[in-house]
């Protein structure tokens, strides 16, 4: 990364302690010696003030508190009286007393041994660097005038000032380079501990932003960054909440959509359908009773288009039943009845009410049932779905002209099937075969009447009992089948609840 925060800290703050070295080198260079002299001279001056307080010669002997002062700071004093006469010396032999009070007498008459370098002058005293030329020392001294006419001087030896600048230079030096690798090193490592969880916060915030709300701030901590992980970790919580339920409300959305168009096709479909289905009988019944109602016919043929009449007005009215039918049972607007009964006693039934047909076909009907099968469902709604299959197999009936029906019980669903023998459905057809007015071979489907709407009845009376429905080809026919429960864990009590409704 190239503007690393981690790096800004650590060179803003390693910058800044060289600085700070740096800043007390020049310091120590340009203005030690300065506030040393400076100091020297406070202490000079405070010897003096000292001095005016002692009063002659006799008291300043018994002042021991100016005595120590002047022990402490090195002070060498020498008081004489306005003859010159020596009064007393602190810190110091009485000869070298005398010979530092003919030096006082040389400044006061302006004869100087040597060119002081003055400090600081005033009308009583004057501050300045002398050289003892028989000891070889520099001294700083205060010599002048008291309050009661005694003349005084003080003075306390300098030390090299220029060599200890250097030499504490020198020595801060070394030090100075020494805090500044140890401060860099615990500042490049406390930064990379600051930064870490902001180097995390980070790539929380890089995964959030490519929508990956899984990424969390493990980080701990009661300061501001770890309050802002812990407010990401809410953050991103609340967004993945969000997005679920945006994308549920999307997908419902979505559906609803798809449900609204499938619904808007199906009724263009319905109303062409429906439109097509009965213009034939119409035109049929309109142009039949157009010529009964002209006398161009005879009674024979008379009779024969009144027939013509009844069975398109026959054909028209079992179509709108049917739709009615279907209508209700997609709607649910008819309750559906759960009983209990006997499918095979039920298929007999069927069987034997449609044996005329199934002669006038020479068809070989097989249902063999050795003992009842009970199985749960609409007694009524299960006839109608059975009736449409047998009712399809007769009219679709070829080659060994046979139809077998059989119920097989596995796994607590009995499974009924009604095979008939003939040409095999199309493949590309199979899935719409339930579809409301689709028709596999619409020529033929005419001739016996139908319409349609016969499977779609079918499959909306199973999907209304949650059973199966389906159909399978076979080189020599078409088998189609069914579900329905022959368990009755579970169902006794919702058979009896639905009968005492």
């Amino acid at each position: 990364m190239k503007y690393s925060i981690k790096r800004q800290i650590s060179f803003t703050f390693i910058g800044l302690i060289v600085l700070l070295v740096v800043a007390i080198e020049v310091c120590n260079l340009f203005l030690l010696e300065d506030f040393y002299l400076n100091h020297k001279s406070e202490i000079l001056i405070r010897g003096m003030e000292h001095l005016e307080q002692t009063g002659d010669g006799v008291e300043a002997s018994m002042d021991e508190a100016f005595f120590n002062f002047c022990i402490t700071e090195n002070l060498a004093v020498v008081s004489t009286s306005r003859e010159g006469d020596v009064e007393y010396t602190v810190n110091m032999s009485q000869g070298e007393g005398r010979l530092l009070a003919s030096r006082l007498f040389g400044y006061l008459a302006g004869i100087d041994e040597a060119e002081p370098e003055i400090l600081k002058s005033t009308e009583h005293y004057r501050i300045q660097i002398n050289r003892d030329i028989i000891r070889g020392h520099d001294y700083i001294e205060i010599w002048g005038r008291l309050s009661d006419e005694r003349y005084f001087i003080v003075q306390t030896p300098l030390e090299s000032i220029k060599e200890s600048v250097a030499i504490s230079n020198r020595f801060f030096l070394y030090i100075g380079v020494g805090v500044v690798l140890i401060g860099a090193v615990v500042i490049w490592l406390y930064s990379n501990k600051i930064t870490r969880p902001i180097t995390e916060l980070s790539e929380v915030s890089r995964k959030m932003a490519n929508l990956d709300f899984d990424a969390k701030y493990e980080g701990d901590g009661n300061n501001e960054i770890g309050v802002l992980g812990q407010n990401l970790n809410h953050m991103s919580k609340t967004l993945l909440q969000s997005m679920t339920e945006l994308k549920t409300a999307n997908n419902e959305l979505q559906k609803d959509i798809e449900k609204k168009n499938e619904i808007d096709t199906m009724r263009r479909e319905f109303l062409s359908n429906v439109s097509h289905e009965l213009k034939t009988p119409i035109a049929l019944i309109q142009g039949y009773a157009e010529g009964l109602q002209d006398n161009i016919t005879d009674e024979k043929e008379k009779d024969f288009y009144c027939e013509v009449i009844v069975d398109e007005a026959n054909k028209m009215n079992g179509m709108v039943q049917k739709l009615l039918t279907l209508n209700q049972i997609e709607f649910g607007q008819e309750q559906v009845e759960m009983v209990r009964f006997d499918i095979a006693a039920l298929i007999s039934g069927i069987l034997q009410s449609t044996a005329i047909l199934v002669q006038a076909k020479n068809a070989e009907v097989i249902f063999r049932p050795k003992e009842p099968i009970y199985v749960w469902g609409d007694e009524f709604r299960v006839e109608e779905v059975i009736t449409n299959y047998f009712s399809n197999a007769l009219h679709h009936i070829k080659g060994d002209n046979k139809i077998e029906i059989r119920c097989e019980e596995k796994e607590g669903l009995v499974y009924t099937s009604v095979f008939n023998s003939g040409d095999p459905i199309p493949q590309e057809d199979i899935d719409k075969i339930w579809t409301k007015f689709y028709k596999v071979d619409k020529a033929r489907t005419r001739e016996y009447g139908g319409n349609g709407i016969g499977l779609s009845i079918v499959k909306a009376i199973m999907e209304s009992m949650n059973q199966q429905i389906g159909v399978r080809n076979y080189e020599n026919g078409v088998e189609f089948w069914f579900t329905l429960e022959s368990k009755t864990e579970g169902l006794d009590s919702k058979s009896e609840g639905e009968n005492q409704q």
